[in-house]
């Protein structure tokens, strides 16, 4: 029987269970994929705990990306079975078989395995929605990354460098900065060192950064007010490090901009965002531009110590989940 990982009671992830469950008889339209592989995403940690603003009615299984093969169809147009897939969920995606909508299946890039496919859309997708339809970044600007080492922030230097930026990372360790650099950095920042805001404007010569690409928050966040350019964009993509508080006066001295970024509802109000990403993610892909940085691969059976990972800021990059 498929096996799946359970949330019952909201709490940490050693409360989760890993659980057999009865194979569900297709509907019309529907298509049955064997998951090979599952993405870890840090927003699957605060929805198991309970405070997410995505709050699903217990039980379910958490996880919003995963990689597979598409072993039935059902009246489903476009899909046939043997098709290696992502599929694109709010949540189930901890387990090694899912029933899914065409609308849920992008294609495997040819030059990904099924972990890389997992861990892809969620981390690259935010990025490139970050970056270019919410910061709108130009060739030649100054982009902090903050977070570096994490799956997004990995991503948002690959993506960044792409498009011609000037990238500077930031990250808690120098096993971190070596792979942004990488990846694409052009400059590394070791947060322990010394303040990053001085490190900014010494490499900006007093400048500051053009935009700010930041899923950390707290401190950080307000810190990077302190060494923006004027007309700056402060992207808010998280808030692993907590809540941070927006200086109206330095925003305003700046003419800086504070936004926030949700890659998946952008694309539930517009699906067209969506196909525009897909199509220039998957294109990068298959060129051999852009690939996860997967630091960690465990079996589905591992998924507290697979999750315990990310909220201990062991992981490089990503995590994937396993299943054969």
């Amino acid at each position: 029987m498929p096996k799946a990982v359970v949330c019952r009671e909201l709490g940490p992830p050693e409360r989760l269970h890993l659980e057999s469950f009865a194979s569900a008889p297709l509907k019309p339209g529907e298509v049955r994929v064997a998951i090979r592989a599952a993405g870890i995403n840090f927003p699957d940690i605060l929805m198991a705990a309970g405070e997410y603003q995505l709050k699903p009615p217990l039980p379910f299984t958490p996880g919003s990306e995963a990689a597979g093969d598409v072993v039935e169809v059902n009246e489903a147009a476009g899909v046939t079975v043997g098709d290696k897939v992502i599929v694109k969920m709010r949540f189930g995606a901890y387990c090694d078989e899912t029933v899914a909508m065409p609308a849920q299946l992008v294609p495997l890039p040819s030059t990904f395995d099924y972990a890389e496919g997992a861990t892809f859309l969620a981390a690259h997708g935010t990025a490139h929605h970050a970056l270019i339809d919410r910061g709108q970044i130009k060739p030649g600007e100054v982009l902090l990354v903050h977070g570096a080492g994490g799956g997004v922030g990995l991503a948002a230097v690959e993506i960044g460098k792409l498009l011609g930026a000037t990238v500077v990372a930031a990250a808690s360790s120098e096993e971190k900065l070596a792979i942004a650099k990488a990846r694409g950095a052009d400059h590394v920042l070791l947060y322990a060192r010394e303040p990053f805001r001085d490190v900014v404007k010494r490499l900006t010569d007093g400048r500051g950064a053009d935009l700010v690409f930041d899923p950390v928050g707290g401190e950080v966040f307000e810190n990077s007010m302190r060494c923006i350019n004027w007309g700056a964009r402060i992207l808010v993509v998280g808030f692993t490090g907590g809540i941070g508080l927006a200086r109206t006066n330095l925003l305003m001295i700046k003419g800086a901009s504070v936004l926030g970024v949700r890659a998946g509802e952008a694309v539930r109000k517009n699906s067209a965002l969506g196909e525009v990403r897909f199509r220039a993610l998957s294109d990068w892909a298959e060129a051999g531009k852009v690939r996860p940085n997967i630091s960690h691969r465990l079996p589905l059976a591992d998924y507290a110590k697979a999750m315990r990972l990310l909220i201990e800021r062991k992981a490089i990059g990503r995590v994937a989940l396993l299943t054969r």
